[in-house]
């Protein structure tokens, strides 16, 4: 048996919702948002998990907390899974961005990997921090079933580098939904994108939310 690393992105936060920029931000998840962690672990408690890796922000241990309480496993903090660094740009909407760092903010558009949101981080420095949580998971459980419990932007990053894909291209090629999962095969000829933004496991009206 191979290692399948599943990546889950945390449930609603207002942010979410409305797209405003949340990295470094703290919200609590909505009231959607704690529906969909109890949707996901209520779907996917009868795996037989290794671990649970989760980013250290109030979204994310929320959004795993109810598998964890289910299967009786401790989660395991990495700094290395928080969120992409939105700096200047945190707690702002995109037409706000926009009009008044609109300089950077193209920069941004145009090659997210070495161009950071004002005062913030770029996606090379997101890799960097986050393939060091991947290779500590491969190293400690090269077969079995691990979850990760992060961010949108920190998702499509870890996606990227284990695909091939262009880490300036991650908010073009990759999608995440709030809640969504994704699951990665490792075999022998190397990681193997198996799902990605799955939301299946919620009812109709939880799929029905934007989850931007």
């Amino acid at each position: 048996m191979s290692l399948k690393l599943y990546l889950l992105r945390h449930g609603e936060t207002a942010y979410s919702r409305t797209g405003g920029y949340c990295g470094d931000l703290d919200p609590e998840l909505t009231e959607n948002g704690e529906k969909m962690a109890l949707a996901f672990a209520d779907a996917h408690r009868a795996i037989s998990w290794d671990a649970v890796f989760v980013s250290p922000m109030k979204r994310t241990i929320a959004t795993a907390t109810p598998l964890c309480r289910a299967i009786a496993v401790e989660m395991q903090f990495r700094d290395g899974l928080r969120e992409l660094r939105y700096g200047k740009w945190e707690g702002l909407t995109n037409e706000f961005v926009k009009e008044n760092y609109s300089d950077d903010y193209l920069r941004w558009l145009t090659e997210p990997a070495w161009n950071p949101p004002t005062g913030g981080e770029t996606a090379v420095q997101l890799a960097s921090r986050a393939s060091l949580v991947v290779a500590e998971i491969q190293e400690k459980y090269p077969s079995g079933n691990v979850l990760i419990v992060s961010h949108k932007a920190t998702i499509r990053v870890i996606l990227c580098g284990l695909l091939g894909i262009d880490m300036g291209r991650y908010r073009d090629r990759i999608d995440v939904p709030a809640a969504s999962l994704s699951i990665v095969q490792f075999g022998p000829l190397g990681p193997m994108l198996k799902v990605l933004g799955d939301r299946s496991f919620m009812d109709a009206d939880l799929r029905s939310q934007s989850g931007t």
